[in-house]
């Protein structure tokens, strides 16, 4: 089980992706997926929503909102791996916050 993330200028589609794409992150996905999968949709924000085994799109405001959530999880975080997984993923949630008609793709397996 893995997540992959891409930032795109719009909303990305199947079979067009590439002319939208802005930023891509592929070398976290089984650490990202792990950090993600103790979060408890009921008691969670956005990021709870995050499917692993599916996709999950945040549009800019959303990014905004999960970016507090990834910060308490940085914080709470004492593997190395999952901790580098969170803090790329906030890199693109920043950037996707500040991009307007931005999206932020989470590819699951």
């Amino acid at each position: 089980m893995g997540i992959e993330l891409e930032m795109h200028s719009g909303r990305p589609h199947k079979g067009s992706t590439r002319a939208t794409l802005l930023r891509g992150s592929y070398a976290h996905g089984d650490a990202l997926a792990r950090a993600l999968s103790a979060l408890d949709r009921n008691r969670s924000g956005k990021l709870g929503w995050v499917d692993p085994y599916g996709d999950t799109f945040f549009n800019e405001q959303e990014a905004e909102v999960a970016r507090q959530e990834v910060a308490a999880l940085v914080r709470e975080c004492s593997d190395e791996r999952q901790r580098a997984a969170l803090l790329d993923l906030d890199r693109l949630l920043e950037a996707c916050a500040a991009t307007p008609g931005s999206y932020l793709w989470f590819m699951g397996d």
